[in-house]
């Protein structure tokens, strides 16, 4: 059973804190799970400090806030972590000015710390193949093994969002082309390679589909023979990582992350795959460097484990 949260503060503020839960729930409809963290987020905050009182909130100066950030950034927080406290805390002083009147201008000038940016998660391209053959063996059916693995082949092959592969039609891809166009984010056509292992896949996967196919519709679809759901891939994603024994970061959008890296990797350059790939901005794409890096930096430690060490022993 989960510890009640308490906060150390006058009834007015008690009152006020009850009313901007019960928004949270009705108006903004948060889920139970974010309304318990963002409770506790605001606790740290009121208790830290003891007694609250309206007038109290009304006067915290700028160092007030930052002693508090301070404080539980002394504990070892994340950064993530205490970026979602702030936001709690600035909500609480947003919701009071809005229904109450209660303003504090300090509040404005607190700002959350910058998150360390993740790393694509990308797999070995000989993990990539032996996923792509393993996805048939997952699926209920024959055509619906062929059909994930297609979905799949997709990604990898040609950098797709899942949910990019999954509204294609129909008659968008042709087997006497070696490119295609897709829609990505914002509705931006782009241009993609239609490499023959993915043209393959995808005509295995036609050949044996139980329904007949119209241009203009789905090209992948479900057991009833509507638009494939994302979740379906994903839930497929799930099993066969589990039997491979993979991370969890290897999703269907990590096909697209391994898609980039191995291209970087191989020599292409980053604008092509900023083309590839749909990035509106280069530094979105720049990422799949640090990508690189990181695991060129995991290779040579795992090949050469005394480097670190004899590192640390010579001085000049």
């Amino acid at each position: 059973m989960k510890n009640k949260i308490t906060f150390q503060a006058t009834p007015d503020v008690q009152t006020f804190i009850e009313e901007w839960q019960a928004w949270l729930s009705k108006e903004k409809r948060f889920s139970p799970h974010t309304m318990q963290a963002y409770g506790r987020d605001l606790s740290f905050f009121i208790n830290f400090f003891e007694n609250v009182s309206a007038d109290f909130l009304a006067h915290l100066e700028i160092r007030d806030f930052r002693r508090f950030i301070s404080h539980r950034a002394s504990l070892g927080l994340e950064k993530s972590s205490l970026s979602r406290e702030i936001s709690a805390i600035k909500n609480f002083f947003h919701w009071l000015y809005k229904k109450h009147g209660l303003k504090n201008d300090a509040i404005s000038l607190v700002s959350n710390p910058k998150c360390d940016k993740l790393l694509p998660k990308a797999i070995d391209a000989d993990e990539a193949f032996e996923l792509l053959d393993q996805a048939p063996f997952f699926a209920k059916s024959d055509w619906q093994g062929l059909r994930d693995k297609a979905v799949m082949t997709l990604l990898y092959g040609a950098g797709l969002r899942i949910s990019e592969a999954l509204s294609l039609n129909f008659g968008d891809l042709s087997s006497t082309q070696n490119s295609f166009f897709v829609k990505g984010k914002g509705n931006k056509e782009r241009l993609v390679p239609l490499l023959p292992a993915v043209q393959k896949a995808i005509e295995q996967y036609i050949k044996v589909c139980p329904y007949a196919f119209k241009n203009g519709e789905a090209l992948f679809v479900g057991a009833r023979g509507e638009r494939l759901s994302p979740r379906i891939i994903q839930r497929q994603m799930q099993k066969i990582r589990a039997y491979m024994g993979l991370p969890d970061s290897v999703t269907p959008h990590a096909l697209r992350h391994t898609f980039a890296t191995h291209l970087l990797n191989e020599g292409c350059d980053l604008r092509s795959i900023q083309e590839l790939l749909g990035h509106a901005s280069l530094a979105t794409t720049e990422r799949y460097t640090n990508v690189s890096v990181e695991k060129l930096k995991t290779e040579y430690q795992r090949a050469y484990p005394d480097q670190k060490n004899e590192n640390k022993k010579e001085t000049f």
